[in-house]
């Protein structure tokens, strides 16, 4: 959840004075999502990412985590990873905690 927030700032310079605003986002404290804690992001997980390019779109890719590229316990914009097939991209939610080539379900 975010929230903009006018602060203003006055200058005076040889009898002027100026007067600007500013929007500035404030962010409320929110519960990490997944997606944002490494300890929650294993090899083999079902999991939507959002590749670079698609950054402006949204766009989400579904996969299996393959490796884990992020050293960070954490990151604000999420995990990043490398899906089973080579895209790379940021965690943005945690489908499922096995996929079913790991479970058996697939034979």
């Amino acid at each position: 959840m975010m929230f903009f927030t006018a602060s203003s700032l006055i200058s005076i310079t040889q009898n002027h004075c100026f007067s600007f605003t500013f929007m500035r986002k404030t962010r409320i404290m929110e519960p990490h999502s997944d997606g944002q804690q490494r300890s929650s992001v294993r090899i083999g997980l079902i999991v939507d990412i959002i590749r670079k390019e698609d950054q402006r779109s949204g766009k989400k890719t579904r996969g299996i985590i393959q490796e884990i590229l992020t050293n960070s316990l954490s990151h604000p914009h999420g995990i990043k990873v490398r899906l089973k097939g080579g895209q790379v991209g940021r965690v943005a939610e945690i489908i499922s905690a096995q996929s079913s080539e790991d479970n058996g379900e697939g034979l």
